[in-house]
């Protein structure tokens, strides 16, 4: 679910770390997670930088008395009518999106309170702490960013060595240099390299490309007539850009990068092409690149990204890259340039003056996203440090905020849910015997990890220098780059976490085979070990079972128990999983948003969230039942048991809405919106509609033969 947050890709771990440190994050990373190789699946993405801001309290909410936030319902609404608004029709009415958002809800409330504590980590560290040197420098990087002063001084002045190399870069094999070294540090490039654990061979690191080149995330947004307003808007912005930089002829240059980018978009795949694993594990020897995509300077690129060590690269877009090295190779140098030096601008914009800094909040957050107000400068100073040494905050985190029996409590909810999926499995009427024998095996081998790393990561080599907040962030870029590329051929670390502790998600492995629940995420209104077991099953028990399901979606489904890449489902279960699938797509496609005419849903691109909704919800059910051994449950404030499981998973969904910012998800993201969240999954659970009496009559009936069955 979504960078903002810490989405592993297969994409370079320090491109990842520039666009973190860039207001263009939520732009291009939810892009690249679109490819198969996001082997993180995560629970949720955030359209706002990576930590939301929010208050100074370092406790958490509880909702309500015993887990729901009654005040906030709507009980004069039908449930069976619209459920988000009978669950939380009165939060929504009372509630505003703050300034410094484009979205608001259960997850970025969370997410306020986690920045609230990293604040107060951050601040108590000190610059000379000779005992402690990871807190040392965290605090040298947290101040550097908030010299708010020096920066405005130095003004455009860090970016001149990197448009000197720009303009001193006078043929294609000279760009395709620059190309390279932006993995590793500022600037773009049309192709990224990644290292990630190889999918069919899940012990070893291996070298990953993917398409990439697009300021404006997706192929759609140039290709669509819709979105003129938004091709027209970026146009002016790049212009803007390249006239702060002093870049030539910002105008002309302008449009030339826009038609640039408009045939990368047209070569580019789609994002349902783009996330279908059976298409894009496609290996390539690294001396074959000059003959399968000529045009590129192939052999300079490798070098100058320095991964020549690889023997191959796993290419995930096969057919888009050849026509990719064909237009790079048919645009002329000045054009090539001026593509470099925006980007590169445009990444470091959030480090420079106040100018840069302005002109990239308006266009990326501001017009893109609908979000009114720039987040105050020590919420940026705080995702800046988390964004270059994460793990060592978290290390403090844990200590502070992660309580020892959290961790258990956790582990035997998971156990139950665990066991309630190899129920669902042993009562699936649709599955044959050899597909479940498999699909038992892989449910045993599942991995979890709950709170935080066991070993956390070494930063001592990391410098970092006081004053120099331009130099600290290329230079965690390239300590980032070196640690992954490092890696290429070497053996898989089996204990490391694509997640900081801090981080208010959750994700599935497919490689690793995993299940990993940050501390961050353990609290209410998704976890609350003084709630009732009800809303806890229907909360923290769904997005277990989500991330359980993604296992066995669209996509997860086929890695086997090792988390090997093959495919091990008999020809005829498979067609009757893709059946009810494509099912379950139709049914999200057809929501309607009346603030966006014509913009859906993409259920392709959705799928393995939507499915990972649905059985998750079905086997959290089936793990509450069985927690009760055979007693009935308690009735609270006239709630059934099965009330309060539904009500807690659609608390946890409870999100506004911009109108930009809900465009640029339908757009850009992976999963369906939070308010679709909280029902969508429902229609198709028969015993929601017992538990409400949802009839014919009711909005949300779905007709029993009509309803999804999958897990």
């Amino acid at each position: 679910m979504r960078r903002s947050i810490l989405n592993k890709t297969l994409l370079s771990a320090a491109t990842t770390l520039a666009l973190a440190f860039s207001a263009t994050a939520a732009a291009h990373d939810d892009h690249a997670c679109l490819d198969a190789a996001c082997d993180l699946q995560a629970l949720f993405r955030i359209n706002d930088s990576r930590s939301a801001g929010g208050g100074d309290t370092v406790a958490a909410q509880r909702m309500g008395t015993w887990g729901i936030d009654t005040a906030g319902m709507d009980t004069s609404v039908r449930p069976g009518e619209d459920f988000f608004r009978y669950v939380s029709g009165t939060w929504a009415d009372t509630t505003e999106i703050p300034s410094d958002k484009s979205s608001y809800g259960a997850f970025l409330i969370l997410r306020d309170l986690s920045e609230a504590r990293v604040r107060r980590l951050v601040e108590s560290y000190q610059a000379n702490d000779a005992a402690n040197a990871d807190r040392a420098k965290v605090a040298t990087l947290y101040a550097g960013f908030m010299d708010q002063a020096a920066i405005e001084a130095a003004g455009a002045q860090p970016l001149a060595p990197k448009l000197a190399a720009i303009r001193a870069a006078g043929d294609h094999d000279a760009l395709a240099r620059l190309m390279g070294e932006s993995h590793g540090g500022f600037g773009r490039s049309f192709f990224g390299v990644g290292v990630s654990d190889d999918q069919r061979d899940p012990d070893r690191y291996t070298l990953y490309m993917s398409q990439s080149g697009l300021g404006l995330g997706d192929r759609e947004m140039y290709l669509r007539e819709n979105f003129a307003p938004q091709r027209e808007r970026y146009q002016a912005y790049i212009a803007q850009l390249l006239e702060l930089a002093g870049w030539d002829n910002p105008k002309g240059n302008a449009e030339a990068i826009l038609a640039l980018e408009t045939k990368i978009a047209e070569a580019h795949w789609t994002r349902a092409e783009s996330r279908d694993r059976d298409k894009t594990y496609n290996p390539v020897e690294l001396a074959a690149f000059a003959t399968t995509a000529p045009g590129f300077p192939w052999a300079t690129f490798f070098e100058a990204a320095r991964v020549t060590a690889a023997p191959r690269a796993v290419v995930r877009q096969d057919t888009a890259i050849p026509k990719m090295a064909q237009i790079y190779a048919d645009t002329d140098v000045a054009t090539l340039q001026a593509w470099q030096a925006f980007h590169t601008a445009d990444n470091a914009a959030p480090l420079l003056s106040k100018a840069f800094e302005d002109a990239n909040f308006e266009f990326r957050n501001k017009f893109l996203s609908g979000q009114p107000e720039q987040r105050e400068r020590w919420k940026r100073g705080v995702s800046f440090a988390e964004n270059a040494m994460g793990e060592a905050i978290g290390r403090d985190y844990v200590e502070l905020y992660f309580p020892a029996d959290a961790k258990a409590k956790m582990d035997e909810l998971v156990a139950n849910v665990k066991v309630a999926m190899g129920a669902r499995l042993d009562q699936l009427d649709w599955m044959g015997p050899e597909t479940k024998k498999e699909a038992r095996a892989k449910l045993e081998n599942f991995g979890l990890k709950i709170g935080h790393p066991d070993e956390w990561r070494d930063y001592s080599g990391l410098d970092v220098q006081p004053g120099d907040v331009f130099g600290n962030a290329e230079r965690a870029m390239t300590f980032e780059w070196d640690f992954r590329r490092a890696r290429i051929g070497q053996q898989v670390d089996k204990a490391e976490w694509g997640m900081t502790p801090q981080t208010v998600n959750a994700y599935y492995n497919s490689v690793k085979n995993e299940i990993v629940f940050p501390a961050a995420i353990l609290q209410p209104p998704f976890f609350d070990p003084d709630a009732d077991p009800a809303v806890n099953y229907g909360a923290i028990g769904g997005v277990i079972g989500h991330e359980i399901i993604h296992g066995f979606d669209d996509q997860g489904r086929k890695s086997d128990g090792a988390g090997v890449l093959r495919d091990w489902w008999t020809a005829e279960d498979a067609a009757k999983f893709e059946a009810q699938a494509a099912k379950l797509g139709a049914q999200y496609e057809a929501y309607e948003f009346p603030q966006l005419p014509g913009m859906h849903i993409n259920g392709r691109v959705a799928m393995g969230e939507n499915i990972g909704d649905l059985g998750g919800l079905t086997i959290a059910l089936e793990a509450y039942r069985r927690s009760l051994g055979g007693k009935p449950a308690p009735v609270i404030d006239g709630f059934t048991g099965e009330q309060r499981l539904f009500m807690g998973w659609g608390q946890v969904w409870r999100t506004l809405w911009r109108d930009d910012a809900l465009r640029q998800q339908l757009v850009n993201g992976t999963h369906s919106p939070g308010h679709i969240r909280a029902f969508a999954p429902l229609r198709n659970i028969n015993a929601w509609y017992e538990a409400f009496g949802v009839t014919e009559q009711d909005a949300l009936w779905v007709a029993p033969e009509d309803r999804v069955r999958i897990w």
